[in-house]
């Protein structure tokens, strides 16, 4: 029996390029981990690498909408049955294993320093760590996403179909809580 698997990522919303990772990283393993970080607002921490993933405005949904798409997305591509989900607070290393087992190999698809130094945060915690280097001329965001969900522009092709019914629902109720949580 191989080692688990696991791609960590806040997953706002999940998109095509999750789905290509999970698939690559099952290729290699008979279980898939996807670790959601970024679980709650108190998971959130400002990084030098990343100056925006702490942002409310860049955790739109919560963790429970999250796994609910990841759901969809993973069961419309016949990953269900091998895939667990679980909550990934990258502020409680201390912790990464109560939810993903030290034997677990994590793959990582590094586009800018953020997911270099989560690759190296890892790998000092004890995980083997596989990176991929990424092209950032090719990279999908989900910061695009959710920047063409507010403009109401074409967004549906980025993410997988199976969560395009519940996305814009999702997304409309999220900006009004942070409209609200900031007294707008």
């Amino acid at each position: 029996m191989s080692a688990p698997v696991c791609v960590t990522g806040r997953f706002q919303p999940v998109h095509h390029q999750h789905l290509e990772l999970f698939e690559l990283a099952l290729h290699e393993g008979e279980h898939l981990i996807v670790a959601v970080t970024n679980p709650d607002a108190g998971a959130r921490r400002e990084e030098a690498s990343s100056a925006h993933r702490h942002l409310p405005s860049s955790n739109p949904f919560t963790y429970y909408q999250r796994v609910r798409m990841l759901q969809a997305a993973c069961a419309a591509r016949g990953l269900e049955a091998r895939t667990t989900i679980v909550p990934f607070d990258l502020t409680r290393p201390g912790h990464w294993s109560d939810y993903v087992p030290l034997d677990a190999v994590h793959w990582v698809r590094a586009y800018s320093d953020w997911e270099w130094h989560k690759a190296q945060m890892l790998a000092e915690a004890g995980y083997q760590v596989r990176v991929l280097t990424g092209d950032p001329g090719h990279r999908l965001s989900a910061s695009d996403i959710r920047g063409r969900l507010a403009e109401h522009s074409d967004w549906q092709e980025l993410v997988p179909e199976a969560i395009v019914p519940h996305l814009r629902p999702l997304f409309t109720s999220a900006l009004t809580s942070t409209a609200k949580e900031h007294g707008a």
